[in-house]
């Protein structure tokens, strides 16, 4: 991985990328302390760097209300760290840089291609144009949706702020809302669960910023190309499935339960949206504490699932989990190599994909059991808040709003991992070492 030198220190872009974040979050954490930002008393340090945290690393848990907690000005904070932190704060340096009609050098080649995790930096600056004119056209026909549907309970001016709000946030996977100052603190998008406008344009914002932004140019290229590459073939094929499956047992699940008031539509819609907000979203119109046990547990599992690489989402990510179910799959059928779409995968994959997910069980696992000493609380809506915090979910069981001081400093660590990623995390706190000069002697363990 390159090194990238800055005022005499040598730092790869995993350790840029973290330091980036953290500056966002510290100016966040600022901004938000200001009195101008609340619209009660004064914000605590550790809940202004929670909502910081929360906002840049597109989350969506909150310990104040943003709809009554916060003024314009605050809620304009949060808005501005949850678009710098879902499109990435490198890409957002580079459509200012691209504005001013600058060059790009070599290093912020660098880390766009980090950013973006590509594998070269062909056609990077290219792809981070793109990606920068789809966000805002989704996000605009995402805007003017919303705002249309709120016109009918809102003022002309409310309605448009509400629309772009919540556009930004739910595309960006962050999963604030401002709803609180219309149906009460908390209240989320519980009233508009048979709402089809509303429900239909979240799901859409939803999925397109959870399939990754080098998917989306695959896909307005495919008439022209008439192919689609393997890595949009797996997110697309993968993040069908999980929505498909969640959805079809979220509705089997709470048939007759909390969709059991519904009309058939709302039971259809409910299920979808429940199915693919967790994998990122953060919005729910339906009580999360309400759910049965079982349906709360699936949603633990499709948030530690998540969303793809390169999106704003968070989680395993998908292609982790697709990869990991063919290499069971090979190995089951007593083959050597592991394929997709009949493309043989490399073992660094592989080696990577299950790196990934044991750092993020222990991660999870370890979260967990400290969340369990600090917090009064069920273990499953303890174990719930530490996946929804790691998978920059944003869910949760109304644990966030009674964390102890330990527990919010627990879940602000989550959720800063949970965006950068364990593996980035990993690869920016390790040191700099050269390559080995010697192997050791093949050895055999049993297993299984």
């Amino acid at each position: 991985m390159a090194n990238l030198s800055y005022g005499g220190l040598r730092l790869t872009p995993p350790k840029i990328l973290s330091l980036g974040f953290i500056l966002l979050i510290a100016v966040g954490t600022v901004l938000l302390s200001l009195p101008v930002s609340s619209a009660g008393g004064d914000i605590s340090w550790i809940d202004a760097l929670f909502m910081a945290t929360s906002a840049t690393c597109v989350t969506g848990l909150a310990v104040i209300d943003t709809g009554t907690g916060l003024t314009t000005f605050g809620q304009i904070v949060l808005l501005v760290l949850f678009q710098f932190g879902g499109l990435g704060f490198v890409t957002m340096a580079t459509l200012i840089t691209l504005v001013l009609n600058k060059r790009i050098s070599l290093k912020d080649r660098l880390l766009l291609q980090e950013t973006m995790n590509q594998n070269s930096m062909q056609g990077i600056v290219r792809l981070i144009r793109r990606v920068l004119i789809y966000s805002l056209v989704i996000q605009f026909a995402g805007a003017v949706a919303l705002t249309l549907r709120f016109l009918e309970e809102m003022p002309a001016g409310k309605a448009v702020y509400y629309g772009i709000f919540h556009s930004i946030s739910i595309f960006n996977n962050a999963g604030f809302d401002l709803f609180g100052d219309v149906h009460g603190p908390f209240s989320g998008l519980t009233r508009y669960v048979e709402d089809p406008v509303v429900n239909i344009t979240a799901m859409l914002l939803i999925f397109l910023g959870g399939i990754g932004f080098i998917v989306l140019s695959d896909v307005v290229d495919f008439r022209k190309r008439k192919r689609l590459t393997l890595h949009s073939k797996v997110v697309l094929s993968t993040s069908l499935i999980l929505i498909g499956a969640g959805a079809a047992l979220f509705f089997w699940l709470e048939l007759f339960h909390t969709l059991k008031p519904l009309h058939f539509g709302g039971k259809v819609m409910a299920s979808f949206l429940q199915a693919l907000t967790p994998r990122s979203g953060g919005i729910t119109t339906l009580d999360i504490y309400q759910l049965r046990e079982s349906t709360q547990f699936l949603i633990i599992l499709l948030m530690f699932i998540g969303a793809a690489p390169g999106s704003t989402g968070g989680g395993i990510k998908v292609t982790t989990f697709a990869l990991l179910i063919a290499a069971v799959y090979s190995r089951v059928r007593g083959r050597e190599d592991v394929v997709l779409f009949r493309h043989r995968l490399s073992k660094e994959n592989v080696y990577r994909a299950i790196t990934m997910t044991l750092l993020s069980l222990l991660l999870v696992i370890i979260s967990t059991m400290l969340l369990s000493i600090t917090e009064e609380a069920d273990f499953l809506a303890v174990m719930f808040e530490a996946v929804s915090a790691f998978g920059t979910s944003g869910l949760s069981m109304g644990l966030t709003a009674e964390l102890s001081a330990a527990g919010k400093i627990l879940i602000i660590l989550l959720m800063f991992m949970g965006r950068i990623g364990p593996l980035t995390l990993a690869y920016a706190l390790r040191p700099n070492r050269g390559k080995e000069l010697y192997r050791h002697p093949e050895g055999h363990i049993m297993i299984g």
